[in-house]
């Protein structure tokens, strides 16, 4: 009783720090025994029917004895919140080598299943072949061990929010999903749960012609979004993969070639509805061109990947269609030769559309693909945008720099049918690797550096790619100093398999060292996590952790991805 008589503030401090490591250790220990009995999770029904009991009282003494030790021990030391487990390194932790990616998929609670077909009706699938295509995301050499338990259809923002809601009560996981083009292993489900697809959500809801920006439902395609506004002489200026739905290209801040002139998703989104982890619908901006209302909530959304809501509407903002535009290509000896007069282009002050680069052996790759006779060395191709007269006068100032850089064999087109067959070389670079190497899978890489930076960071990494045994290929967004390369092998021998990781994590370090980032366009995911405490440091990483934690307290949104699972709190 004296304990109680003599607490003075140190020791009610002391309390409170013990009670919330007691409560840690239970929760420890709790998942501990579910680890050990897997079929133990309370809202699980057993084979008879019968629900489970949530936590077997037999551990509670042994969880007042661990947090009492731990009080004795370490009396001023707080609880740390971790995702690493009695594996060791996790997927995605520092010093991760692993692309497939483990989870603990749990039996899928019985009463939950019934909510979702009354909310879905008929818009739900339990099919094998439907939830093996959701969990193995094809553009991806990342892997998981398990899929989504079910995939749901919602048609509006109010089934999200109750989809959402109902999978927070039970505490099962929900991965969003899009046009399935991100390559990181963004829309793998290690840990079961439910897939939210958003293809039916694909409406124009509101269209302001004057204001020249326009609502949309997330799983509209930018290429089908283009296609709708094209009458209205408007476009939405970023291009990245085919197929790429605007939500998705919310969640990864993703951009393409047209963002050396209009920037990434993170410059061209006005405003976003989103649903949180508990159900509620949020909007995160008013639709006004500029606000300095309050926390900038739009862009904390925007690159969240899923981990923090589930975006149900988009307000984009819109460009004119150009005037009028011409497209160039030129030749270099190397590619440092290109770079540099992509970076002399920038440094001139034009205001270029698109700056891109190819190296010889992705032009090879294109002639085999398309049966093309284009010179096999590096190459860049520019697009320039406005009146005509401007156009033109920046052809020839640029045609200038390139005389002045080593540069050859440079031609331009005007003709729409002419721009389109030149354009189209860079748009296939991708799919011309396949056909080169049809047995083959990719491994893309994605860094980017300052783009004084570009030319050391190209010819770097091109000496060690030219030095492997693997075909591998550069593209570079080279306006803005985003490089990629296509990295083929064969995914049932390790050692290339090793070999495409050992490159792509050189380009990485590569690009750190000059200022850069891991990830330019494509996002983080499962695949560049491993790497973000070096690029970001450990204190931003635990600021992100703290707001996941506020926002998804249960930790359903889309887990395991985007915040390494060493960082602690």
């Amino acid at each position: 009783m004296s304990f109680f008589v003599s607490f003075d503030v140190n020791s009610m401090s002391n309390f409170s720090s013990w009670y919330s490591r007691f409560r840690f250790s239970a929760k420890y220990l709790y998942c501990y025994h579910r680890t050990l009995h897997k079929n133990a999770p309370s809202t699980i029904f057993n084979n008879h029917g019968t629900r489970k009991n949530a936590w077997p009282t037999s551990l509670l003494p042994l969880a007042l004895a661990v947090s009492a030790g731990s009080l004795a021990l370490q009396p001023h030391f707080n609880p740390s919140f971790c995702d690493t487990d009695d594996r060791g390194v996790g997927v995605g932790g520092k010093g991760s080598t692993q692309y497939v990616v483990k989870g603990s998929q749990k039996e899928f609670p019985r009463e939950l299943l019934q909510d979702l077909k009354i909310v879905c009706q008929d818009n739900i699938s339990l099919d094998y072949d439907e939830r093996y295509i959701h969990g193995k995301p094809q553009n991806s050499f990342h892997k998981a061990v398990n899929i989504p338990d079910v995939i749901v259809y919602p048609r509006s923002e109010e089934e999200v929010s109750k989809i959402v809601k109902l999978c927070n009560s039970h505490k099962v996981p929900i991965v969003p999903y899009g046009g399935a083009t991100s390559i990181e292993g963004h829309t793998l489900s290690p840990h079961g749960g439910v897939c939210i697809d958003m293809s039916l959500m694909k409406r124009v809801k509101e269209l302001h012609v004057n204001d020249m920006d326009v609502v949309v439902e997330p799983g509209i395609g930018w290429m089908e979004l283009n296609e709708y506004l094209e009458p209205y002489g408007l476009f939405f200026p970023l291009d990245p993969g085919p197929g790429a739905s605007i939500g998705g290209m919310c969640a990864t801040r993703c951009s393409g070639s047209l963002a050396v002139r209009y920037g990434t998703m993170r410059d061209n989104v006005i405003s976003l509805k989103v649903v949180l982890a508990n159900g509620d619908i949020v909007k995160t901006a008013s639709r006004a061109r500029k606000s300095a209302a309050g926390y900038d909530l739009t862009r904390l959304m925007i690159g969240s990947e899923g981990t923090l809501g589930v975006i149900t509407e988009v307000t984009l903002r819109l460009q004119k269609i150009p005037q009028y535009s011409v497209v160039a290509m030129c030749n270099f000896p190397s590619v440092k030769d290109a770079a540099d007069v992509a970076i002399a282009t920038m440094m001139s002050g034009i205001q270029v559309s698109r700056v891109e680069l190819l190296d010889e052996v992705q032009v090879k790759a294109i002639n085999i693909a398309n049966g093309k006779n284009l010179p096999e060395c590096p190459t860049l191709m520019f697009e320039f945008i406005g009146t005509e007269a401007y156009a033109r006068e920046q052809t020839q100032i640029v045609r200038k720099l390139v005389s002045e850089h080593n540069g050859s064999d440079f031609v331009f087109a005007e003709e729409p049918e002419a721009k389109k067959e030149l354009w189209k070389v860079r748009k296939e670079a991708l799919w011309a690797c396949f056909a080169m190497e049809p047995n083959l899978v990719a491994m893309t890489t994605d860094v980017c550096v300052p783009l004084s930076h570009l030319g050391d960071l190209i010819s770097r990494s091109k000496k060690e790619l030219d030095a492997s045994p693997l075909v591998c290929t550069v593209i570079a967004h080279a306006g803005d100093g985003n490089f990629h390369t296509v990295i083929l092998f064969d995914p049932n021998q390790e050692e290339q398999r090793r070999e495409a990781e050992r490159l792509n994590q050189f380009m990485v370090h590569a690009a750190l060292s000059l200022e850069g980032t891991c990830t330019g366009e494509h996002g983080v995911g499962t695949g560049k996590m491993k790497y973000l405490e070096e690029e970001l440091g450990v204190e931003a990483l635990r600021t992100m952790k703290k707001i996941k934690a506020v926002l998804d307290p249960n930790d359903i949104m889309n887990p395991g991805k985007l915040i390494p699972p060493h960082v602690c709190f």
